[in-house]
């Protein structure tokens, strides 16, 4: 019989278990701001502004202090390592300025992926050398949370039973040594959404891509009260000849999560992965408001889905920073996640007719 030597107080869990409920608390979601100097490089070329840690820290200000009707929807913010010490133009860290709007401050910590060698070009993560030191020091700098992200991807032959393990190991290593340090662990399995499979592939790859996760995660102890999970939503590949509606992909997303998520986890804060602002929010209304039975909060952790509109606003300029901010700030009212407020004439003229379980 398997004996577990439990690493956390009664204190700690209630501290990991706190977290984790305030992030994802009715009505509210996470800003993922923690693109690498890499990606925001692609981002700014879009606009022509030029990639340097002045204009990082610029724009990131400008989402950070969009006035008030933001407080409702932001219940967390992921930063890039730059930011977390970055500051206000009035000198306060960013980190304390969050808190300040009582919103918790997150941290990627996985550093990239690599190829995994014996597969047909599928990857891992790499980071695992030096998180224990790592999570400490960002704990005592003011994070709560944290994100590390593994990438799958659906072909004929992939995801391999070789990447789904290594990937979800790796998950839980990290999960582990995040709570550790009263760290909540968000854990992103990614499924791509590049090739041309239908809505029930990417379902069936989904369950078992998730059962091996939360596998990995009993055996590595992680307290599930205490994380939270970052997935794909269930929907075809780009290149699919078949469309999908909104609600067949929030059954699927649905039916695949209450088969392998465990109620004990809180919430699952979806990323947008390559959806437009639109079909991300939309999406996620549907599954809110979605016939079946859903034991967790779901609500949204997304990048590009609510900053796209806001960037281009920007596009680099000084002078447009109000301009900026209010789309940004239309984004996250429509991404909220009590989602009474989502106005898609799809949404509003459409009500499940028939559900179709794969």
């Amino acid at each position: 019989m398997p004996h577990a030597y439990p690493f956390l107080t009664p204190e700690q869990k209630k501290e990991l278990s706190d977290i984790a409920q305030k992030i994802v608390a009715t009505g509210k979601g996470i800003l993922a701001a923690d693109e690498s100097t890499g990606s925001v490089a692609k981002r700014f070329q879009s606009i022509n502004a030029e990639n340097t840690e002045e204009n990082r820290r610029l724009y990131r200000q400008l989402l950070f202090t969009a006035d008030d009707r933001i407080n409702p929807c932001i219940g967390g913010v992921i930063l890039f390592h730059e930011t977390m010490y970055q500051k206000t133009d009035d000198g306060k860290l960013f980190t304390q300025y969050l808190k300040e709007r009582n919103m918790v401050v997150g941290i990627k910590v996985d550093k990239g992926v690599v190829p995994l060698a014996g597969t047909n070009g599928e990857t891992t993560t790499q980071g695992l050398d030096g998180l224990y030191e790592r999570c400490a020091q960002y704990k005592k700098d003011g994070a709560d949370f944290a994100k590390w992200r593994c990438v799958l991807k659906i072909t004929p032959t992939t995801p391999s039973r070789l990447a789904i393990i290594e990937n979800a190991n790796v998950l839980a290593r990290y999960a582990s040594i995040c709570q550790m340090h009263g760290i909540v662990p968000i854990v992103e399995p990614e499924i791509l959404p590049d090739g041309d499979h239908d809505l029930k592939r990417c379902q069936y790859v989904t369950e078992k891509v998730l059962a091996a996760v939360y596998k990995a995660l009993s055996d590595h102890h992680v307290y599930l009260e205490g994380t939270l999970l970052k997935p794909n939503m269930v929907t075809p590949g780009h290149s699919s000849s078949h469309k999908y509606n909104n609600q067949e992909i929030a059954m699927a997303t649905v039916t695949a999560l209450r088969r392998t998520v465990p109620p004990a986890v809180p919430g699952i804060t979806f990323l947008s992965g390559g959806q437009s602002e639109e079909e991300a929010s939309v999406n996620l209304n549907a599954m809110n408001q979605c016939p079946l039975h859903r034991p967790w909060a779901l609500t949204f952790s997304y990048g590009r889905a609510l900053q796209a509109s806001a960037l281009k606003a920007w596009g680099g300029k000084k002078e447009n920073g109000k301009a900026c901010q209010e789309e940004f700030i239309k984004r996250a009212l429509v991404c909220d996640s009590s989602f009474l407020i989502v106005k898609s004439d799809f949404v509003l003229n459409h009500r499940v007719s028939h559900h179709r379980v794969h």
